[in-house]
């Protein structure tokens, strides 16, 4: 019962603590795919990052959360394109696949 945790009153964006969330959940998860949170509003573009957001991997294939049906339907045309691009940002093809769900961002 002595283990408390300090509360702090000041906030700290997801930004800069996920990747050390995600090695404790995922102690063999490839640093360069923890990447993918850090570079996808760049590597798919203004549009597709304000309406989808990456959520979790299992082995390579990437679950991205997405805010409504027709989005699915408009990500699943540009499924190619966005691993393209997410495996140029990362320097090599760890992504082989990309599964788009109704989600919270």
């Amino acid at each position: 019962m002595g283990n408390y945790r300090r509360k702090s009153k000041k906030s700290v964006h997801i930004g800069s603590v996920l990747n050390n969330v995600l090695k404790t959940l995922r102690p063999d998860a490839d640093d360069r795919l923890v990447q993918v949170w850090q570079l996808w509003d760049d590597a798919v573009g203004k549009a597709i990052a304000e309406n989808a957001r990456p959520a979790a991997f299992k082995g390579k294939l990437l679950l991205v959360h997405v805010t409504s049906s027709p989005w699915i339907h408009q990500l699943q045309f540009l499924k190619k394109e966005i691993l393209e691009k997410l495996n140029a940002a990362l320097g090599q093809d760890l992504v082989e696949d990309v599964k788009f769900k109704i989600g919270p961002l």
